[in-house]
């Protein structure tokens, strides 16, 4: 294996050299003949990923948005101004996604997580569908053309994406283990931290009967995500198991460092988009729910909590609204949230406490 500063190979496509002998396989710079065998996988953490992304595949355009048109002109303009700065945010990452996770997936030597990379993109593909679709249906086409234009225009915005884009960029360009431990954490990070004052910001809304073919679609998006970030969390865990001479003091404080930067930059944005003028998402709760997070997602990955005084959950009720888990109708139509083609709901305990409802 590569020193810490040294260059990484990439996976050869035809490897006859390699071995399906499993027990020494490794997640980056093992012997792998690259034939993708679920029955003979190293990983099964990855073959259940894979299989639960399989079974969530949806549609974007069969979600009802004909009343979300309606209702859009009745929200505040503050509330307008919100929803089009958060689609901006989310229009631009989960589109750079569908590329990035090509260049880390072609470091991977286990086809299975390989499989769960690429099923990642198709299912970024899938949420850059679903914003078009929100903003094609919802706005007319100047504002849409507006929101798409945001990322470059508005400086808040641009210098939060370049957090996670440099780092991105990084690595393809010098492919050293540093630079891809970096590169996956800010993967991490970005399905962990980054999105969650937009995805509150939704929920609130409707939590006031506001926006529900909106609020819909993103509980599916974030029930993708839930997988995402299921999938990144034990890519992380994974390398510290299997390169612990990678994992110095220096590089554990710098990825700590990367999760206090991740933390600011959305509360920063939080605050930036609702102007504490959201009914029921005040700055102060978009702070404490942020920093809350900035410690589970730590912990997942063996990382101290860097905000050890934020203990309890300030916006608890988005748990249960957000779940997919719940059986309820959608406001417009006679369908059951639980958009899902087969298989059971997926197990986020890795993540997260199981709540009372999921316990029993």
């Amino acid at each position: 294996m590569p020193g810490i500063n040294e260059t990484m190979s990439q996976k050869r496509l035809f490897n006859p050299e390699g071995t399906r002998d499993r027990s020494v396989q490794r997640l980056v710079g093992g012997p792998s003949t690259n034939l993708l065998e679920f029955d003979n996988c190293r990983y099964g953490w990855a073959e259940e990923l894979y299989k639960k992304m399989r079974s969530f595949f949806w549609i974007p355009d069969e979600l009802p948005l004909v009343d979300d048109k309606r209702q859009y002109p009745t929200l505040t303009p503050h509330e307008q101004d919100a929803y089009k700065k958060t689609l901006s945010f989310l229009i631009f990452l989960d589109s750079i996604q569908i590329d990035n996770l090509g260049a880390i997936a072609s470091y991977i030597t286990a086809p299975e997580v390989t499989a769960c990379l690429k099923a990642q993109a198709f299912f970024e593909t899938i949420h850059a569908q679903s914003y078009d679709y929100l903003l094609t249906s919802v706005v007319d086409h100047m504002t849409r053309d507006a929101v798409y234009d945001l990322w470059k225009d508005d400086s808040h915005l641009l210098r939060r994406n370049r957090f996670i884009t440099d780092l991105y960029e990084k690595f393809i360009a010098d492919p050293s283990p540093e630079n891809f431990i970096r590169s996956c954490m800010a993967d991490f990070l970005l399905e962990g931290v980054y999105f969650y004052s937009g995805f509150a910001f939704f929920y609130t809304l409707g939590r006031q009967d506001k926006m529900g073919g909106t609020v819909s679609m993103i509980r599916l998006i974030q029930r993708d995500e839930n997988t995402h970030l299921a999938l990144f969390t034990d890519i992380m865990r994974t390398l510290m198991d299997e390169n612990r001479e990678w994992f110095t003091p220096g590089i554990m404080s710098d990825l700590t460092a990367m999760v206090k930067t991740a933390v600011t930059h959305e509360i920063e944005w939080g605050k930036y988009v609702t102007r504490n003028q959201i009914l029921g998402l005040s700055d102060q709760a978009i702070e404490m729910y942020i920093k809350y997070l900035g410690n589970i997602r730590s912990k997942a990955v063996n990382l101290p909590e860097p905000y050890p005084d934020q203990k309890t959950h300030p916006l608890s009720w988005i748990e249960s609204y957000s779940s997919m888990n719940l059986t309820k109708t959608d406001f417009f139509e006679r369908r059951v949230t639980n958009y899902q083609k087969t298989g059971k709901n997926f197990n986020i305990g890795r993540l997260r406490p199981p709540s009372q409802n999921e316990q029993k």
